[in-house]
């Protein structure tokens, strides 16, 4: 069985990539192939780039609340490309609500302050996993 591929990144004019590196190392760590697309993504720039490299479940980290203009977007641009990849959005600012509202729209799993990384990969291997029995 192949690796996992993960896209990570950032969308919008949010700079705090500390947490979206952690994770791309934490993902590794486990033995999943990481693509990160650093900083500065456009929801266009995220689809683009899971269709070319291939991506099992795309992760998104948001330390600002640029989030809710961008996912929805993102969603539909994956619905649009008739893509089924899921979608994995984790940062600080994300409030229950707010999760709550992006898995209404769509987003596979959310993660807020104070997840735990074990988790975090738990969710991603599953979302995978899903991915590949269609």
């Amino acid at each position: 069985m192949s690796a996992i591929r993960v896209l990570v990144g950032v969308l919008g004019m949010d700079q705090h990539e500390v947490g979206a590196v952690a994770i791309a190392k934490t993902l590794r760590d486990e033995g999943m192939e990481v693509i990160y697309t650093g900083c500065f993504n456009t929801p266009e720039t995220i689809v683009r780039t899971a269709i070319e490299e291939d991506a099992d479940v795309i992760g998104i980290s948001s330390h600002s609340w640029e989030y809710l203009y961008y996912m929805p977007e993102l969603i539909e641009l994956l619905k649009h490309n008739a893509l089924d990849i899921p979608v994995v959005l984790g940062g600080s600012v994300i409030t229950e609500e707010d999760a709550a509202s992006m898995r209404a729209k769509g987003v596979a799993a959310v993660f807020g302050s104070g997840s735990v990384m074990a988790n975090v990969v738990a969710s991603v291997k599953s979302l995978a996993a899903r991915d590949t029995a269609h």
